[in-house]
Parts: structure tokens; sequence; C-alpha cells
């Protein structure tokens, strides 16, 4: 989830709902509250800790930001050396997630073809959108965690793109680079600057988590159906995010001072300027689709063993 999120465009919503967690991660969100103290108060830590089920979002979001801190750099170099076959990549991975999602409806109806079509409309207008240029302020980082963390939960809308369009992505992620830098130098001060604005950013994605968690949680018990066609509308809106090839429309300035793609079009491999490289695309997109089978076999596999 961590490394879907770093990518503009795709979701880390995606791998938890592939992955057969993703009901069970906003359930346990939706449920947690100062409860936990009391309950610790009168049976104990360990219980409390057990009956919020709070091992597993330590596991989670301890992966997630392992895999941020440690990928932030990698993707950032990959977009910029090899960008056709990494969203090639993501494409392939974001067709089979559509086509797993997509099978888990189990009725079809006029509501549930509607909310399909209504997620594939906002997410596509989502992905042509233009992003805005915006400060780096406290409290703009943190309405930035509490949107953007909403998409990130959401299969198909990637909270990364959603910082693009408010401004932030580049703040968010040049705060994590140079946390990990300064680290690595030692440089103590730039350590406290980074850390206190990525807690910032950190503490909005637990709010919007928190609020948007109970939303989630009651339409996957009252309306499932409906729920699901519109994440899996979101999903294919979304892939023109992930097209390989696209057309430059504007740069924007990144956090060292580079400019780089800011507005894109979609466009035919033959009308790509450059390389299409048609091979290589095809081959990382079927190792892409390729992946989130077998992380559906593995799931699947890990609940029959739990049954």
């Amino acid at each position: 989830m961590g490394a879907a999120d770093v990518v503009p465009g795709v979701s880390g919503g995606t791998i938890a709902f592939i992955a057969g967690i993703y009901e069970e991660l906003i359930t346990t969100i939706d449920q947690l509250d100062i409860g936990f103290f009391k309950t610790w108060k009168k049976n104990g830590f360990k219980n409390a800790f057990k009956a919020y089920n709070i091992s597993f979002l330590l596991a989670l979001f301890g992966g997630i930001a392992v895999s941020i801190l440690s990928l932030a750099k990698l993707i950032t170099f990959l977009l910029d050396v090899y960008p056709l076959l990494l969203w090639a990549f993501f494409f392939g991975l974001i067709i089979a997630s559509i086509l797993y999602i997509g099978k888990q409806i189990t009725r079809y109806n006029a509501g549930v073809i509607i909310a399909g079509i209504m997620g594939i409309v906002i997410s596509y207008f989502i992905t042509i959108a233009e992003p805005v240029q915006t400060p780096s302020s406290y409290l703009f980082i943190f309405l930035s965690g509490f949107i953007a963390i909403i998409a990130m939960i959401l299969p198909g809308i990637s909270g990364s793109f959603i910082l693009l369009l408010l401004g932030s992505y580049a703040v968010i992620l040049g705060t994590v680079q140079r946390f990990v830098d300064g680290l690595m130098a030692t440089d103590w001060p730039a350590v406290k600057d980074a850390f206190l604005r990525l807690l910032t950013f950190m503490l909005g994605c637990i709010v919007g988590l928190k609020v948007f968690s109970k939303a989630l949680t009651y339409l996957f018990k009252n309306y499932q159906n409906i729920t699901l066609s519109l994440l899996t509308g979101f999903m294919i809106g979304a892939l023109n995010k992930v097209w390989p090839w696209k057309e430059i429309l504007s740069y924007r300035e990144n956090s060292h001072g580079e400019q780089v793609p800011l507005l894109e079009k979609s466009i035919l491999p033959v009308h790509y300027d450059g390389d299409p490289k048609i091979i290589g695309v095809l081959v990382f997109a079927i190792i892409g689709f390729l992946t989130i089978f077998l992380l559906e076999r593995f799931a699947n596999a890990k609940g029959k063993n739990e049954y």
C-alpha cells in the first residue's frame, strides 16, 4: 500500500482490497475511539489492544511507513528514468484490480449501474483536472493529509494524485526525502523540521481516516453492491492517469527546483514523442496484471487456511 500511495495515479486502497483486508481496515478504524482507554483501565492494556485490533493497524501502517520512507527515492527515480515501464506496470495492476473488484458485485440493477458510471466520470475528471500551486504552511499540510487519506483508502482514487492536484505532492515527498537525508547526514535541525511537517500531515491523515471510515463502513454494510460498483468505476476512470503514453502540456517545479510534468494528456503510442517501447510496456503491463493475480491467489489461500 505504501509503494502504491507514493505514485500519483495508483491507490493503496486497491492493494488493500485485493489483499482481502479492506473491510477489516475501515471497520477497525471506525471502531477506534476513546473507549480504548476505558477498556484499558477496566480490563487491562492487553485486552484493550486485542479488542480494538491494534496489532493489525500497527502492522499495516508500520509497513506503509517503512515502504514510503524506503521507496520514495526509488519511485521518484523510476518515474524519471523509466516512466513508460513503471506506468505500464501500474496499468496492468489496475486492469487486474478492476476485474477482481468488479466480480465481487453479486447483483446488478439500475442503482449499481448508475453508481459505476458516476465513479468512472468522477475519477476521469479528477485525472484531467489541473493541479494548483499552494503554500506549504502547517495548516495546509494538515488539510492535505485529511483530504488525501480519503483517496488513499478508496480503490481507484490516488491519494498522491490528490496531493498533486492540491499542489502539496512535491512538498510532502520532498519532506520525506529531507527526513531520510537528514538522518543519514545527522543533520538534526533538518530532521526536526521534516519530522514536524510529517507529523502534521499524519495527524491530518488520522482525522480524515476516522471521519471517512464511518461513512465507508455504513455503505459496505447497507449498500455493498452499489459501493463496489462505485469503487470499480473509480478504478476504470483512473486508467486515464496511468496510461503509459502521454503528451506533456505543462510543467511544475519539484522540491529540487527541477521542471517535471504537471499537466498531461493520454495519446496513442504512434504519436508519442520518443521511443514508445511497446514491447517493454506490454511486458510490464502483464507483470502488473500477474502481480494482482498472484496476490489474489495468496489472499484466497490465506483465507482458506485461517478458516
